[in-house]
């Protein structure tokens, strides 16, 4: 028997909204007759829910806990709101991201400047708001300095053994740290990012640097937070789905033979709030915390925005091809991967769409491609396995979406419109509302 030319299924999670969503027989329709191309669906209420399980965490662990969201992530105005309803903090790098955090109800206190070699401008502005500064290199504490106002810093660590472009060497955080020229500049504490998921080295190096604190407490330093970063996993679909398609998928169910070397795992056990509950029972680093009085900060990003969006295109076309004597369907829709790809991984979005109206007919595979003319400008190489044949104005529904494919690579390509974000609400007595997101 020959291999399938179409993909595994892989059927990503879903909330009740998105299933309400897809269920009404006018909602999406209306907004994309409203819209008139591809667009977002955010849903903020679940940002909100993703908030308060990592507080929950925090709790239970009885540790003094700060999320700053990770705004680089969905720039969403609704986000940021959901932000400053839940108690959540931005973590920011730019004057426009700080200037629509504190437009949208987030405090100057509650925010986190990161990034590297920070502009004059956004170093006064953070500092006039009382902003957490990240300082990333010694003359970026000068040109804080210079400004004469007060501030507060955490200094981001390089990792023992890293070669990132980011973060303090041992040598450079010793002489930062027995200045006596700080001023008005008040040392609250330590950063890094690591990346990966690996919530094992994420909690070993909090240890290294809480060691790290009480020393600089000895020099007269604060030195009471601690931030993590980001990296905190999403689980987009079940264990057994994405074990299947890592052993089945290959060439033959990809347009034109595509591969790829790799894949973000789109499936993760141990995921988001999990995950950060494994750092803090990690050699109980909880209790460690709060022996030495350090409040720990995390900025997750993608894992705010678990299951709060979803991104919907307009099929305009669709061909029948031929791969080892079978047919597929290889779809053209009103938008670009540039809304959806997973290029900075080598790779592309997996979850599967909806086709909607959702009706029966015979299974069929589909890829679909974008409404350019690059070859290479395909939203899905893989043959999803859709269970009819599309039709032109079939909308399709990609799910899980918020967390970087709405921004990271958007892009008005052909002068092709950047899809709008719709914010998803419901009314008192149930009914959904939307509107375009302000961002």
């Amino acid at each position: 028997m020959g291999l399938s030319i179409a993909a595994p299924a892989m059927p990503a999670y879903r909330d009740a909204w998105e299933l309400e969503l897809l269920d009404d027989p006018d909602l999406l329709r209306d907004i994309a007759y409203a819209v008139g191309g591809p667009f977002h669906v955010m849903y903020p209420e679940r940002v909100g829910r993703n908030i308060e399980a990592f507080r929950a965490v925090f709790d239970a662990a009885g540790v003094n806990g700060a999320i700053f969201y990770g705004k680089k992530a969905n720039k969403a105005a609704c986000v940021v709101r959901a932000c400053a309803d839940h108690g959540a903090g931005v973590d920011i790098s730019s004057v426009g991201e700080l200037s629509s955090a504190l437009a949208n109800g987030i405090r100057g206190d509650e925010v986190m400047v990161t990034g590297p070699a920070k502009s004059r401008e956004l170093l006064w502005l953070a500092a006039r708001h009382g902003a957490l500064i990240a300082i990333d290199e010694p003359d970026e504490l000068n040109r804080l300095g210079e400004l004469g106002l007060a501030a507060r810093v955490l200094l981001r660590v390089l990792p023992p053994g890293s070669d990132s472009r980011f973060g303090l060497d041992s040598c450079e955080l010793d002489d930062i740290l027995h200045r006596t020229d700080l001023g008005p500049i008040t040392v609250e504490g330590f950063s890094f990012h690591l990346s990966g998921y690996d919530p094992i080295a994420r909690s070993e190096l909090a240890a290294v640097l809480i060691e790290r604190c009480r020393a600089a407490r000895a020099l007269g330093h604060r030195a009471d937070t601690l931030s993590i970063g980001g990296g905190f996993a999403v689980d987009y679909l079940g264990a057994r789905a994405w074990q299947d398609f890592l052993q089945d998928a290959g060439p033959h169910c990809f347009h034109a033979g595509k591969s790829f070397d790799s894949y973000y795992p789109y499936h993760a056990d141990n995921a988001g709030p999990a995950m950060l509950r494994s750092v803090l029972e990690h050699d109980d680093l909880a209790r460690t915390l709060r022996g030495n009085a350090i409040r720990l900060a995390v900025e997750p990003g993608r894992a705010l925005l678990d299951r709060a969006g979803v991104t919907v295109f307009r099929v305009q076309g669709a061909k029948t091809r031929i791969a080892q004597g079978d047919p597929y369907q290889l779809l053209t829709v009103d938008g670009t991967s540039l809304s959806l790809s997973e290029q900075w991984f080598d790779s592309e979005y997996l979850p599967d769409p909806v086709l909607w109206p959702i009706r029966p007919g015979a299974a069929t595979p589909a890829c679909v491609g974008a409404a350019t003319c690059l070859e290479s400008d395909m939203l899905s190489w893989r043959r999803i396995p859709l269970p009819r044949a599309a039709t032109i104005g079939d909308l399709l529904v990609y799910p899980n979406t918020a967390g970087y494919q709405m921004d990271s690579n958007e892009s008005a390509f052909h002068q092709l419109p950047i899809p709008p974000k719709v914010a998803l609400h419901r009314t008192a007595d149930g009914r959904p509302r939307w509107r375009l997101d302000g961002a």
